[in-house]
């Protein structure tokens, strides 16, 4: 079966609630903005509703809705405002059920580690059981606040929220995953008939259960893996479900012939591809659209954030890289750094603390040692010397372009005062300051006439000691 067939057979709409504030949170960023292993939650939420097959998503938004809206809006979702936090049926409400169709599935925009298949594959359960609503559970070994489910023999009963619960119903480990998956027919049925009679004199949506039963509709518990019911609901929560997401993707590659010295201590985003052979050290942080080609090496405290790394590159120790591309057989670092829209070409060497920014570095050149790049174009088997750099700031603001030719020589602590022009084969003297284009094979030099005082030092001592 095809990704298209699948996702047409389970078509459905969903209804993703993320207006809550996230108290626990402690932060001003609305909770269901906080990245899971890079990407937001909520967009974690869509992107897996979107991949299950779902033909409409419907986000409820309240808190920081500008911000949210802002993260969503180019996915395609419909944003519904709860203007009121009067809990999960009235934020239900809020995304206009009166005029939904088919089935529906209800879930919170803050339970990132729901993959697409298992969206499916409660979808699929759903239609099985010919159920008219059901509930998504899981058995967990710590419940804590989360909804327990009452059964008598086997069958759904009830869903009792902690806060209202006895001491004897709290002891049940099985809990509310705050999955939903129910026909619009009876949402737009009952769902007018929830009060909020409790302690918080919310409406709560688990009081459905109660009504559908009532009226003899068929009601389902599907029960699930515990990861599905892993909602953030604080700081420790949102790491580990980002610590979970982590190892997984780290199993993946290792899966597919990548070493991973220590799968605990890498931090590997989902879009990020690395080739068969290649070796990771530990922490070693690769994010965005990054590639990693094989046979690479990536030694400890490596940072790589959407780059593409070619085959056979050896990145040093605490080397940082940011939208640029290396490609093969190239060596940078240890503690080197390539700021965006830098482009190093086959077998370039680039060594501790150089820094290179819009920089394009020729076949086989190579700047060793302590050294910045900057808007600058080098060309084939060229050698930076150590303490080179390229003045391309001008007092006007202005960024100037350097273009060095092939075989150049640039010696120690040479300025290269841009825009300027090095030709090929030329050699630059060490400590000059260059503010004239250089030709072809010539050798450019410019230093203030060295002046030697005899017995300097000796002078200055006798002149103290009669002081």
């Amino acid at each position: 079966m095809t990704q298209d067939s699948k996702a047409q057979k389970t078509n459905f709409t969903a209804i993703v609630l993320a207006a809550g504030k996230g108290t626990r949170m402690k932060s001003p960023l609305p909770k269901v903005l906080h990245p899971v292993a890079g990407v937001p939650m909520v967009l974690r939420a869509i992107q897996g509703l979107q991949k299950a097959g779902a033909s409409e998503i419907r986000l409820v938004v309240g808190h920081g809705q500008g911000l949210v809206r802002q993260v969503v809006e180019s996915t395609g979702v419909l944003c519904f405002e709860q203007k009121e936090q009067l809990g999960t049926a009235n934020a239900v409400r809020s995304a206009q059920v009166e005029n939904l169709e088919g089935e529906v599935l209800i879930m919170n925009g803050d339970h990132p580690l729901i993959f697409a298949d298992d969206i499916r594959n409660l979808i699929q359960s759903f239609r099985e059981l010919k159920a008219d609503l059901a509930v998504v559970t899981a058995i967990v070994k710590k419940p804590g606040d989360l909804g327990r489910i009452i059964r008598q023999k086997n069958e759904l009963k009830a869903i009792v929220e902690a806060r209202d619960a006895s001491s004897d119903t709290l002891k049940i480990r099985e809990i509310n995953t705050g999955l939903y998956v129910v026909k619009a027919d009876l949402l737009k049925e009952l769902l007018p008939k929830i009060k909020n009679e409790n302690s918080k004199k919310e409406f709560y949506l688990t009081d459905l259960i109660l009504l559908a039963q009532e009226e003899n509709y068929s009601v389902q518990a599907l029960r699930t893996s515990p990861r599905v019911a892993h909602g953030v609901n604080q700081q420790s929560e949102l790491a580990q479900a980002s610590q979970y997401l982590y190892r997984l993707k780290a199993k993946k590659l290792m899966e597919e012939g990548v070493l991973i010295l220590d799968p605990k201590s890498v931090y590997i985003e989902d879009p990020v591809v690395v080739g068969p052979g290649s070796v990771i050290y530990p922490n070693v942080f690769l994010r965005g659209k990054t590639a990693i080609g094989a046979f690479s090496v990536l030694e400890p405290q490596v940072f790589i954030s959407d780059s593409i790394i070619g085959q056979s590159v050896q990145i040093k120790m605490g080397t940082h890289i940011e939208k640029s591309e290396v490609k093969n057989n190239c060596q940078v670092g240890p503690y080197a750094r390539l700021r965006p829209e830098t482009v190093l070409e086959d077998e370039v060497h680039i060594g501790n603390f150089v820094e290179l920014k819009k920089t394009k570095m020729g076949k086989k050149s190579k700047a060793s040692h302590l050294a910045y790049l900057g808007d600058a174009e080098i060309g084939q088997e060229c050698n930076i010397g150590c303490g080179a750099i390229t003045v391309n700031y001008s007092a006007d603001k202005l960024k100037h372009k350097t273009k060095v030719g092939d075989r150049t020589f640039v010696g120690s602590d040479v300025q290269l005062i841009a825009p300027i022009e090095i030709g090929n084969d030329a050699i630059l003297g060490a400590g000059s300051v260059i503010t004239k284009s250089v030709p072809d094979f010539a050798l450019a030099v410019s230093r203030a006439k060295q002046t030697n005082i005899p017995d300097y030092r000796a002078k200055k001592s006798v002149k103290k000691i009669e002081e």
